[in-house]
């Protein structure tokens, strides 16, 4: 069990997580830079798998992914809450599962690194809740918007 507050500092901590991991997924020019990043660090490593050269198709995806995971870190962060932190574990199991699925299909394993961490988190975000009453009740609905 994990007290309310503990939890939420989990929150906020994977939602800095991903805002410094996905911000370079955001633009077409910053994911030029992250891509040739990782294509370097890929060869470089002599992992299995590869990265290919990206097709605007393959860029545009890479950019939508990007662009919405800035936005729910930013949203976990001005607006922390324990339901957020719930279905941000769903999407890490999400994601973990794609990512094992390209790794399996050829992708570089470097891949993998990212995938201890969603795993690690996604868990974390499972953990049962503590407060003082013993009871946990999770707004479905914030009082502000």
């Amino acid at each position: 069990m994990i007290s309310q507050s503990r939890y939420l500092k989990l929150v906020r901590l994977s939602a800095w997580y991903d805002l410094f991991v996905t911000a370079g997924f955001a633009t077409p020019w910053t994911f030029a830079l992250v891509h040739g990043a990782l294509a370097a660090l890929a060869q470089g490593s002599g992992l299995p798998g590869s990265l290919p050269p990206f097709e605007p198709a393959h860029m545009l995806m890479a950019n939508l992914l990007g662009s919405v995971v800035v936005v729910w870190s930013l949203l976990r962060l001005r607006a922390t809450q324990a339901l957020y932190g719930r279905y941000d574990a769903l999407a890490r199991f999400l994601f973990a599962a794609w990512q094992l699925y390209a790794v399996a299909h050829g992708a570089t394993w470097l891949i993998l690194g990212f995938t201890v961490a969603e795993l690690a988190f996604g868990i974390a975000q499972l953990l049962p809740l503590r407060n003082q009453s013993r009871v946990v009740r999770v707004d479905p609905i914030p009082d502000k918007c």
